[in-house]
Parts: C-alpha cells; sequence; structure tokens
C-alpha cells in the first residue's frame, strides 16, 4: 500500500511527522496482515520539476495477506472505531493518495 500526503500547513509539519512517526505507522504495523512501514520525503533532487500538486511524503506499508480487503477492512474499522487515531495535522482535502499494489 502506497500512500501519498502532507501537512495541513508548513507551520504543523513538525506535529505532522511525530504523529506519523509515533502513531499513525505503529498503529496500521498493528494491523493483521501489515508487515512493516516506510516513510520517505521527496527529495530536492528532482531530475524534472514535481507537479506542483505532488503530496511532499510518501509511506509504503508492506503487506503479507491472501485476502487484501480484510486489511483494508480492518484499516477501515479502526479509523471509524477510533483505534486508529488520526489527525487533522495531515491535509485532508485534497485526501492523501492511496493505492494498494499487488505482487507479480
Amino acid at each position: 500500500m502506497v500512500v501519498q500526503s502532507r501537512p495541513s500547513s508548513a507551520e504543523r509539519q513538525d506535529e505532522y511527522n511525530k504523529w506519523y512517526d509515533e502513531t499513525h505507522v505503529p498503529e496500521l504495523c498493528e494491523l493483521p496482515g501489515v508487515v512493516s512501514a516506510r516513510r520517505f520525503r521527496l527529495s530536492d533532487t528532482q531530475g524534472v520539476p514535481p507537479d506542483p500538486s505532488t503530496h511532499e511524503y510518501l509511506a509504503i506499508y508492506e503487506i503479507d495477506a491472501d485476502d487484501l480487503q480484510t486489511v483494508v477492512d480492518a484499516l477501515n474499522a479502526g479509523v471509524g472505531g477510533g483505534s486508529i487515531h488520526m489527525t487533522d495535522a495531515i491535509e485532508l482535502d485534497p485526501l492523501p493518495s492511496v493505492a494498494i499494489y499487488e505482487q507479480l
């Protein structure tokens, strides 16, 4: 699963990163099937300038599950039920870009 996101404002970048590293990633890694997570920040070194709408941050979650839908359902239930804590330090308009890929 690949998630591209950004802080809700430049002033909240430290808060966003602290939440992501200390709360969000550990909570998602507790979900059945989520094996690991790594985070990245858009590098200043680019061959081509990025589109201005490009999210500054990227998280890649490794999932090992026979049925990816069960992981998605657990994620949605956690967000809806409060066991996965969100913050307003993450920009939600537009929403983060989320994509789930299957191994070939």
